[in-house]
């Protein structure tokens, strides 16, 4: 794995900006190298603008786990979920960050600033980051999710 890959990849809209300062600075004080494609300002901006450069990057192996942050995590989720490989899981609680690690091997997390307390997007955080996969049964999901992305691809060409 190169360096950028262990990074990991960061994004907000406005709406998300103050969060994401705060995950970035959670980030580094575990240690965790962080590649933060913005926003860096409160200017309204299109929440696809950020998600797709954190889905794209982890999508591309160019960072192996992304964050996006917008007001209810919504968007960034329907977003991020449109490329191939890319498990974005939105996360409102501790228990649906620990099951998006252990059953799907979410490799983007999503949150809302607009619907989290800062003190559970922060535990979130951790907890994600710190949870592996199971695989198992939950490998077998997982590689009939990339079949269907295979077919689908196929039926583009």
């Amino acid at each position: 794995m190169d360096d950028n890959a262990a990074k990991i990849a960061i994004a907000s809209d406005h709406a998300g900006l103050d969060l994401k300062e705060k995950i970035v600075k959670l980030l580094r004080e575990l240690g965790r190298p962080v590649a933060d494609f913005g926003t860096h300002n409160h200017d309204s901006v299109d929440y696809p603008d950020y998600g797709i450069q954190v889905a794209r990057a982890v999508s591309e192996g160019k960072n192996e786990r992304g964050i996006l942050i917008c007001g209810t995590g919504i968007g960034m989720s329907i977003v991020a979920n449109k490329f191939p490989g890319v498990r974005a899981a939105l996360c409102y609680d501790p228990f649906t960050a620990k099951v998006s690690r252990l059953h799907n091997d979410a490799n983007i997390l999503v949150l809302g600033e607009r619907v989290l307390e800062e003190k559970t997007a922060l535990e979130i955080v951790r907890l994600w980051l710190s949870t592996g996969f199971d695989g198992g049964r939950h490998a077998r999901r997982l590689a009939k999710i990339e079949e269907i992305e295979k077919a689908e691809r196929r039926t583009k060409e």
